[in-house]
């Protein structure tokens, strides 16, 4: 027959493990009647910490323009882009997606980011950003009427736009800037005006 453990007493370790079985009963009695308020507390913070459409306080605000391509998007625009699982962003400085090549040597710009944008069902929009020369849009319009674009003035400069097929073209060339998208088979609404009084408010 084994033998006890030594230094333990089973009629001091019974009790004292009634009494402390008791205690914890005893606080999960007390503290029942709190329930319904803790989970009431939680689920108004967790729905306070979440940002909803009708919260634009809770929305990203605008950054400084850096070399980044989330400093260009006004935060709903980089909502509805950056927040989509199906859409991928990738960024670079390669020069712009337009197919007014001769423009593009033309003006010789000076890229400040490319953001390409691809979506699930095979769409891309391709927007760059870069500096030109002061007076590009003088040079810019008669060369981009003459690839087939229609041109607008805006501000002190000029826009331009052109389609083909699922291809829109949209060219922005003012106050020393070149804002140049290329959207194919996917069109966001209002992309470019968005991006545009972004950068000319």
């Amino acid at each position: 027959m084994m033998g006890m453990i030594g230094g333990r007493n089973g009629w001091i370790a019974w009790p004292a493990g009634l009494l402390c079985a008791g205690v914890v009963g005893g606080l999960v009695w007390l503290a029942a009647p709190a329930v319904p308020s803790a989970v009431l507390f939680v689920g108004n913070t967790l729905r306070n910490a979440a940002p909803t459409w009708d919260e634009p306080r809770a929305l990203p605000t605008d950054v400084p323009l850096t070399e980044d391509c989330r400093s260009l998007y006004p935060g709903l625009l980089w909502i509805a882009l950056g927040w989509n699982p199906e859409v991928v962003l990738a960024q670079s400085t390669a020069l712009p997606a337009t197919s007014a090549v001769a423009v593009r040597d033309a003006l010789q710009p000076k890229v400040r980011m490319t953001c390409l944008w691809r979506d699930s069902a095979g769409g891309s929009v391709s927007t760059t950003l870069a500096t030109v020369d002061a007076a590009a849009s003088d040079v810019a319009q008669p060369a981009l009427t003459a690839a087939g674009f229609a041109c607008v003035a805006s501000g002190d400069g000029i826009r331009c736009t052109k389609t083909t097929g699922t291809t829109i073209e949209d060219e922005i060339v003012r106050d020393g800037m070149w804002l140049s998208t290329t959207e194919t088979g996917w069109h966001p609404p209002g992309y470019t005006d968005q991006l545009a009084a972004r950068l000319w408010p």
